[in-house]
């Protein structure tokens, strides 16, 4: 089994598609960790504002086949790809990171996700992983988020 930790991203109806996300997140994996969610401007484009959040998972799965699992759970919850790729979506899953690895492969598999540099991203996943040390630059969660330039993406706590 591999630990892996997910991103979750809506700008569009973000409570009604991140909890579908998360309760077939758990019908698949079982138990899950859960992070705050926390609502931030969009990056790399203008549009409503995102709601993000990270989880904690096992699972069996190679990358690439858990990759496929969450394109298709994106899909089944009308994510649209036929529109640029900065653009609002109803649901983003990324695998941020999983166990140690690093590997890029088809279907924008990158691990560790390079989205780990913004706030979004890493405030969750600092908040449930901050042990957990990033395979590449070698600092835990908790210390690449005591190092990271807050004021410069603003984050507030929004409820689920």
């Amino acid at each position: 089994m591999a630990r892996v930790y997910l991103s979750l991203g809506s700008n569009l109806q973000p409570q009604r598609y991140l909890r579908a996300a998360l309760d077939e997140l758990r019908a698949r994996f079982g138990a899950i960790e859960v992070s705050p969610a926390y609502r931030s401007k969009a990056v790399g484009f203008d549009g409503p504002d995102f709601v993000n959040l990270a989880v904690g998972l096992d699972t069996e799965l190679a990358p690439e086949a858990l990759n496929e699992w969450l394109h298709a759970l994106e899909d089944r919850h009308g994510r649209r790809r036929d529109v640029p790729r900065y653009a609002d979506r109803t649901l983003d899953v990324d695998i941020v990171l999983y166990d140690d690895l690093v590997r890029q492969g088809a279907g924008h598999l990158d691990i560790p996700r390079k989205e780990l540099q913004h706030a979004f991203v890493l405030r969750p996943i600092a908040d449930i992983a901050p042990g957990l040390r990033h395979p590449v630059d070698g600092r835990s969660m908790a210390e690449l988020w005591a190092a990271f330039p807050v004021a410069s993406e603003p984050l507030t706590v929004e409820p689920l």
